[in-house]
């Protein structure tokens, strides 16, 4: 835990009567705020800068809007995700343009790979300086074209409001992810109004949510046709709020439950048919059991390289239902007997309507039997600290109820294996793209977000080092956030890396 002196907060901006407020020019900054307002935002992480200074200016005049004063973009990004996470709201980012923007690259990226809705709102120089290598001019929307789900180049201010709420929608929409809204300063000094609100209709974007009937009576005939069948199941379950439907599934057919990294949180790990995180560095009786199914029903996940190692070596046993509401995921990575578009909740609540009462006796018990093995060696040292019994100790005195953050590396997966998250939303973590300096910003971001939840950054010496600085921002907001730090001296994932593959 960090103990600091108290200080005082940044001074609250006092908002102007709304009187003088209402009298005052409407510009493109004023309809930039309304139209937060508008689609329910109450914080933005920021940093600020030249092209962004006509919304600072008048971001006062909104109370509404929390402005968190981070010391880096990359902590605004990486609070932003920490808020969507822990909220399940859009999270929201502001820079300026240049050097501000593109700190952001990395947590939009970040959002990206793991389906975060998150809107990333930069500065831009006035439209006349575009493509003049202007003084702080980067082509932010070019930049992270890979990385966003779609962005926008804002060229009027009447356009404010519209592109707000397309942004908004598509962030929180099918399958979630960042958006970028790029507004160069003349447009936030221009006078403009803010559109009223109207039914959106984006050519081209028509997400699947409610998924074939013909596949999910296949899938069903799947699950009765199994012996061994496993359910795999992914961050899509918390995304689309699919827990109970996860739960009675696997009760109503007994079929057990293993969770990727980003799924923690999908099923109690108490719940006796919860075998724990799979892949690279999860449980060896949930990956055993991958390896001796022959039904395998992944559920919102992708089946990344963490999770499948050789691909022509996993699950050599199993026909595969593939459930996600992303078709560009299914059949990517593993060849799929039964595919299934839709929404994770949709496509698990039509599964139990369909499978009757199945029992699985013998393979629960043969899975519980390769349970037995402990995970790991005490080392019988009492002064010594094992970060295994670190985290376990740490869950038990949070009661499996505080939002955990974690880093990337060895603490990462230490805490995934023994820190028993048992609710949904209560576990951030960079999967996806695995991004060293996240834990501490994204325990912020969660703070400000659940400020009634006790948070826990759980971080590595190496990771706490990269955005130590937004340690300010916590003290500044009073943000109730614990950081337990575990420090091996090492970059030790690297380490393990090179001993086991390098010869090192």
């Amino acid at each position: 835990m960090v103990v600091t002196k108290p200080v005082e907060s940044s001074p609250t901006p006092v908002a102007e009567p709304r009187q003088a407020a209402a009298a005052r020019p409407r510009n493109g900054a004023r309809v930039l705020c309304e139209a937060l307002v508008r689609e329910g935002v109450d914080t933005i992480f920021g940093y600020p800068g030249g092209a962004v200074i006509p919304l600072y200016d008048v971001l006062p005049e909104y109370p509404r809007l929390n402005h968190v004063l981070v010391r880096h973009e990359q902590g605004a990004g990486h609070a932003a995700d920490g808020f969507a996470r822990a909220t399940g709201r859009v999270g929201v980012c502001l820079a300026t343009s240049g050097p501000g923007a593109t700190n952001l690259v990395t947590p939009i990226a970040t959002a990206m790979l793991d389906s975060i809705p998150m809107v990333a709102i930069t500065g831009q120089v006035a439209q006349q300086f575009i493509g003049s290598d202007a003084f702080q001019e980067i082509d932010i929307t070019g930049i992270t074209l890979p990385i966003t789900k779609h962005n926008f180049l804002v060229r009027h201010a009447a356009d404010i409001g519209p592109t707000i709420q397309k942004a908004f929608h598509l962030a929180s929409s099918g399958r979630p992810g960042p958006v970028l809204v790029d507004i160069p300063k003349d447009v936030l000094l221009a006078q403009g109004e803010l559109a009223p609100a109207e039914p959106l209709e984006l050519i081209g974007y028509k997400p699947t949510y409610t998924p074939h009937r013909r596949q999910i009576r296949l899938a069903a005939q799947e699950i009765r046709n199994a012996r061994k069948p496993l359910i795999l199941a992914g961050h899509g379950i918390l995304l689309s709020g699919a827990m109970d439907e996860l739960r009675t599934l696997a009760e109503r057919a007994q079929i057990p439950v293993a969770l990727t990294l980003l799924g923690i949180g999908g099923i109690s790990q108490q719940h006796p048919l919860c075998l724990g995180m799979v892949g690279m560095h999860g449980f060896a009786h949930a990956n055993r059991a991958i390896h001796e199914a022959d039904l395998l029903i992944g559920v919102g996940m992708r089946f990344d390289d963490r999770v499948t190692g050789r691909v022509s070596k996993f699950a050599p046993n199993a026909r595969i239902v593939h459930i996600d509401i992303d078709p560009a995921e299914i059949g990517k990575n593993v060849e799929t007997a039964v595919p299934v578009v839709g929404d994770a909740r949709q496509a698990l609540a039509m599964l139990v309507a369909d499978v009757e009462e199945l029992r699985h006796e013998e393979w629960i018990a043969e899975i519980d039997d390769w349970r037995q093995t402990p995970p790991y060696r005490p080392l019988g040292n009492e002064t010594v600290l094992q970060p295994q019994f670190v985290m376990e100790r740490l869950s038990e005195l949070t009661e499996r109820s505080a939002v955990v953050a974690t880093d990337v590396g060895q603490h990462q997966m230490w805490a995934a294996q023994f820190y028993k998250c048992d609710t949904p939303n209560h576990w951030i973590t960079s999967g996806g793209l695995g991004t060293m300096g996240f834990g501490v910003p994204a325990a912020l971001g969660a703070a400000i977000g659940r400020p009634e939840a006790e948070v826990w950054a759980i971080v590595g010496d190496g990771g706490v080092q990269m955005t130590s600085f937004e340690f300010a921002t916590i003290v500044q907001e009073h943000a109730n956030v614990n950081i337990a730090i575990i420090n091996n001296g090492y970059l030790g994932m690297v380490r393990q890396w090179q001993q086991l593959f390098h010869d090192r």
